[in-house]
């Protein structure tokens, strides 16, 4: 009977032994230079006092690395004895004050600027506050400010004020014009997170734009000068599983875009516009990246120089031009096959290939316009990236874009960032 009673208390204890539970007893986050700990520590969903969950702390992980201020993260675990652990995020910060320095020709060979400074984690609290000026023959500046975790790590404000004024484009079926466009607007918007995959935006922009007839095509129909206050409804929704190691993406990514403009005058009446953006990115071996783009837009079909979609080198189809054409439908797919040549400490060198495809809805046209050739672009080519590790988005890009189908161009095209 005592040999029974030996064995059973031996197996209490071995049970109770077994399934008690490991606790987190202390969090570290380590490798911070500039933004404050308790900044990060608001993020995070690991708790002193939870049990140990691997799964909460790869979201920790994933949720931080998408900070514009991080470059990477990783994680330790330690033992510290009688089933309690301490976790240790090590972070390494992204350089996030971005300086804005941009030359380049506009029309009559002007030589156009815009310079100014953006911070990606001011205060060191991931607060982005930035300013522009710009001058391509007409001033133009911006500010804007947004803090995602203003109120909670969950819920967020944006504020963004512009006072832009451009030489823009009108075309009128086989005539175009040249104004002069200004837009002066003010946008409110609050953001919250439901959880790591799924976010959400929605706001307000109240704005008033000028016309002003430069030079070109002239009619009875269309106005030299207009000038009209108009309010926009905005919603985004975004569903985000991507994977980040360094300079390298993996996943999928969806962002929908909803507006309704609310005007009164006679060329543009209020209008709806969408557009979603699919994102698929895959790791091809160490070096190798895979990514697409498929932009799918409509918005009401007005048939009026002012149509909200642009074809344009630096949205869509890179090789095509600055403003070529617009419409109130789009179909674009940008893919291209990223491949990083040089990859040192501080800096790395990528090449790339690829092809982008879009297709144009014609303002007061149809949906088979899509399918028209005289309606499709199909552009290839080559390109580089010069990215900087350390400093938020400080990959320098030029692309040569070719096109492929009838009478169509081909040009550089230089930015800041990758394309998309």
């Amino acid at each position: 009977m005592k040999y029974l009673c030996l064995f059973l208390l031996c197996v209490s204890w071995a049970n109770a032994s077994f399934c008690q539970e490991k606790i987190v007893q202390e969090i570290l986050v380590e490798g911070l230079k500039r933004t404050q700990k308790k900044t990060i520590y608001k993020l995070l969903e690991t708790s002193v006092g939870d049990g140990l969950d691997s799964l909460i702390i790869h979201k920790d992980v994933t949720q931080l690395k998408r900070l514009p201020f991080v470059y990477h993260v990783d994680f330790t675990v330690v033992d510290l004895g009688k089933s309690t652990y301490r976790v240790v995020y090590n972070v390494e910060e992204n350089f996030s004050i971005i300086p804005q320095v941009n030359f380049w020709s506009t029309t009559g060979r002007r030589l156009a600027y815009k310079i100014g400074v953006d911070d990606y984690n001011f205060l060191g609290r991931g607060i982005q506050l930035g300013a522009f000026y710009q001058q391509n023959g007409f001033d133009s500046y911006g500010v804007f400010f947004k803090d995602p975790f203003l109120f909670s790590k969950k819920f967020g404000l944006a504020f963004n004020y512009l006072d832009w004024s451009s030489e823009e484009p009108l075309y009128f079926e086989d005539n175009s014009a040249n104004y002069k466009y200004q837009n002066k607007s003010y946008e409110l918007m609050l953001l919250y997170q439901f959880d790591i995959k799924n976010q959400v935006a929605v706001g307000v922009n109240l704005f008033e734009e000028n016309y002003h007839y430069i030079s070109g095509f002239v009619s009875d129909y269309v106005p030299q000068a207009l000038s009209v206050d108009k309010q926009l409804l905005k919603l985004l929704y975004t569903y985000d599983k991507l994977n980040y190691h360094y300079h390298y993406i993996s996943g999928f990514k969806n962002q929908l875009y909803v507006q309704y403009v609310t005007t009164g005058n006679a060329y543009q009446d209020d209008f709806f516009i969408t557009w979603n953006d699919a994102f698929y990115f895959k790791r091809v071996g160490d070096k190798g990246n895979w990514a697409n783009r498929l932009r799918i837009g409509l918005s009401s079909n007005v048939n009026s120089p002012f149509a909200p979609f642009a074809l344009d080198n630096n949205v869509n189809l890179r090789g095509v031009g600055i403003l070529v054409d617009r419409g109130t439908g789009s179909i674009v797919w940008n893919s291209e096959y990223r491949y990083t040549a040089y990859d040192k400490k501080s800096w790395a060198l990528q090449a790339n290939i690829f092809t982008d495809i879009g297709s144009w809805r014609t303002p007061g046209g149809s949906l088979t316009d899509f399918i028209s050739s005289e309606n499709i672009g199909v552009y290839s080519g080559v390109g580089l990236r010069f990215i900087t590790k350390k400093i938020f988005n400080a990959i320098f890009r030029i692309d040569y874009g070719y096109g492929l189908t009838r009478n169509a161009s081909r040009g550089f095209v230089f930015g800041i960032g990758q394309y998309f």
